[in-house]
């Protein structure tokens, strides 16, 4: 049973950065494409980046793209979120996801537990 656990949040200033991480057990993370979503208080999950198997495809969702990154390292069993010139707006709790390349929840079986990021101005 692939289980997943991500990393690397916490409480940054608007313009800094930070690096994600999602890490992989249970299973080889190689076989599952990767989504990133997030979620803030009060509003629906939503995604954020994708990345497929071999990290040859990647895509973002509009208010993040040209500043957010994702990367895999497929013989760490890891997939990474390079998160720069955060905004308030990104605070939220983000969850890694495996499964099906896509940007619907739903394509992906396997979820993290989430990760606090919370940007203030």
């Amino acid at each position: 049973q692939l289980q997943l656990v991500e990393s690397g949040g916490g409480l940054v200033q608007a313009g800094d950065s930070l690096r994600l991480s999602c890490a992989a057990s249970g299973a080889t993370l190689s076989n599952y494409a990767v989504g990133w979503f997030r979620q803030a208080p009060g509003a629906e999950r939503e995604f954020v980046a994708r990345i497929s198997t071999l990290g040859a495809s990647t895509s973002y969702a509009d208010s993040v793209k040209g500043r957010f990154t994702a990367s895999r390292d497929n013989a760490k069993n890891t997939v990474y979120l390079q998160m720069n010139s955060l905004k308030p707006e990104d605070t939220a709790v983000y969850y890694c996801a495996a499964g099906t390349y896509s940007s619907s929840r739903n394509m992906y079986n396997y979820w993290g537990r989430g990760t606090q990021v919370t940007v203030s101005s």
